[in-house]
């Protein structure tokens, strides 16, 4: 029966002569409770000094060390960098947490690579297991653990290149089967003009529509990186599962076009 956040309008019901007040019960441990109030107070009470904001932000570093920078940052008003100084004073001398939790609550890896091996490592044992459930184990977004099976797929390290520094202790990438051919390389915009000059898709209205389809894919992939960039974090794992759901109708599209030339051959 602590009062988490409403202090001052508690005694201002008190002192009104109110025998019973509207309230909102939280269930949780003391520490969840303290970051709940820290979080109330900085979102609509009174100012914190910067000294306070400091000592909640570390008093929850010691009692959460799972917790993310960012999410920390979030609850007191601090910034991404003032947290992580503070959490690194903390541990010095001391052992790193390899998992922390962000602000949506889930368990993310501190090392990009280690997720990804994981997800790999499921992938492997239990190829059929779904990609939401995989990601959930590992801790990566379904975007990731969808990267990670076409990489498995295509005979590549499941780690991105540019996370490959980041492993702490080396894995054995999975065992699979190099692709029978490779595909030609030829510039995207050199196929689409050679497509865009053929009769038999030009004139035809179904042509037109595929040909307006990878016209849309090659603008996309000119834009992808101002895009990606600005996609609010609230919104990656919708994002993540629409570009899955899009991958996949290509794929398939893909494969049936290799099956209908494998017969004409």
């Amino acid at each position: 029966m602590q009062v988490i956040d409403g202090m001052h309008r508690l005694r201002a019901a008190k002192a009104t002569g109110c025998r019973s007040i509207k309230v909102e019960f939280f269930d949780g441990t003391e520490e969840a409770a303290f970051v709940e109030a820290v979080r109330a107070n900085i979102r609509h009470g009174l100012p914190l000094s910067l000294e306070d904001r400091r000592s909640a932000a570390q008093r929850i570093l010691v009692s959460q060390q799972n917790m993310s920078d960012r999410a920390i940052a979030e609850c007191t008003g601090l910034s991404t960098k003032t947290v992580g100084g503070i959490r690194r004073r903390l541990n010095q001398g001391s052992s790193q947490q390899e998992v922390r939790v962000g602000r949506d609550g889930r368990r993310h890896p501190l090392s990009a690579a280690d997720g990804r091996r994981q997800a790999a490592e499921t992938l492997a044992a239990e190829p059929l297991t779904p990609l939401r459930q995989i990601a959930k184990d590992a801790g990566v977004s379904v975007g990731t653990a969808h990267d990670v099976r076409e990489r498995i797929r295509r005979g590549e390290d499941p780690v991105a290149p540019r996370d490959r520094h980041k492993r702490r202790l080396p894995v054995a990438a999975p065992k699979v089967a190099a692709p029978k051919k490779e595909r030609k390389t030829k510039d995207m915009q050199t196929r689409l003009r050679s497509l865009g000059r053929d009769p038999s898709l030009r004139l035809s209205e179904s042509g037109r529509e595929l040909l307006r389809w990878l016209h849309l894919q090659q603008r996309a992939k000119v834009k992808y990186p101002h895009v990606v960039d600005n996609i609010p974090p609230h919104l990656a794992e919708t994002v993540a599962e629409l570009a899955i759901q899009c991958s996949e109708m290509w794929q398939k599209l893909a494969q049936e076009l290799e099956e209908r030339a494998q017969q004409q051959d």
